[in-house]
């Protein structure tokens, strides 16, 4: 990720306040103070986007939060588990602790009106229209899990291993293979960190842009195996972009490559098939959300 500038969050979070209060007091209803709440956490969250150009680690959080769901029992899901320590401490979730404390402030200034797993996977879509991705829209209501209904390690996906493995994972959840590889197409965002997955590098060149770069550099780049690495990473040895294993699994499953073909020639429809299926991932497991707010 880019090196992350310094803000004055303190004065971002007291415009943030003065905002809350006006929209709140010319409101006539709860649905209308509820989108006052949105819309002044929006406002918190891009200039916290700005200031730190952290918009892939905010999508990774509501990512890997959402992502444990499971569809046999109906455990998992978005529910701020991270909030635990076992949760935040699993492997898979290293360095999101970045995330969650860029989040915690405008958390506490909203004072619980948002619940804390509503704030993850607001953020996570704000993120992603703020890159230039597509607006995905949001329906609010998740509960914060007690530490009791935490899932166990394993339910996100291991980057070192094939097609098989992805259904496996994402079918626990009940996504088709469109959807596994619309939902892969986030890694045109972002870069990974060695300390923190084991992998390293970013995936595209523009790691802030969210479009459907990731699929056309997987098609026409030259990928070749990084031997400086010991985990099966692929590198272009041009610009030093790199791919993972289930990167390139992508490619080698017939069926799941005619969908990588289709996005990289139509960004439009990648985006409208991402932000279906990023949508349905955030409300996986909740049968009571509210109506989408306007955001």
């Amino acid at each position: 990720m880019p090196k992350q500038q310094n803000s004055n969050l303190p004065a971002i979070f007291a415009g943030t306040t003065v905002f809350v209060f006006i929209l709140y007091f010319f409101s006539g209803s709860g649905s209308t103070s509820q989108t006052a709440h949105f819309l002044a956490a929006k406002r918190a969250i891009t200039e916290v986007l700005r200031s730190k150009n952290c918009g892939p680690i905010l999508v990774r959080l509501a990512w890997h939060d959402a992502g444990t769901f499971s569809k046999a029992d109906g455990t998992g899901g978005s529910h701020a588990s991270m909030r635990h320590r076992d949760v935040a401490n699993h492997p898979a979730n290293a360095g999101l602790e970045i995330a969650r404390s860029f989040l915690e402030p405008i958390r506490r200034n909203l004072d619980e009106s948002i619940s804390t797993a509503d704030l993850w996977q607001f953020a996570g879509v704000v993120a992603i229209e703020h890159m230039g991705g597509p607006h995905v829209p949001f329906r609010p209501g998740r509960t914060d899990y007690p530490e009791a209904k935490n899932t166990p390690d394993g339910r996100l996906p291991d980057a070192k291993k094939g097609a098989s493995h992805l259904r496996d994972i994402f079918g626990r959840m009940g996504f088709t293979d469109g959807e596994i590889v619309a939902l892969g197409g986030a890694h045109t965002i972002g870069k990974c960190h060695k300390e923190r997955s084991g992998f390293d590098g970013p995936w595209t060149d523009a790691p802030l842009k969210f479009d459907n770069s990731f699929f056309k550099d997987l098609l026409k780049k030259n990928w070749v195996v990084n031997t400086d690495m010991d985990n099966g990473q692929f590198k272009n040895e041009v610009d030093k972009t790199m791919m993972l294993p289930s990167d390139m699994a992508l490619l080698d499953d017939p069926t799941m490559k005619t969908y990588v073909e289709t996005y990289a020639k139509d960004q439009k429809k990648f985006f409208n098939d991402f932000a279906s299926a990023f949508q349905k991932l955030q409300e996986l497991g909740h049968s009571k959300l509210q109506p989408p707010v306007p955001w």
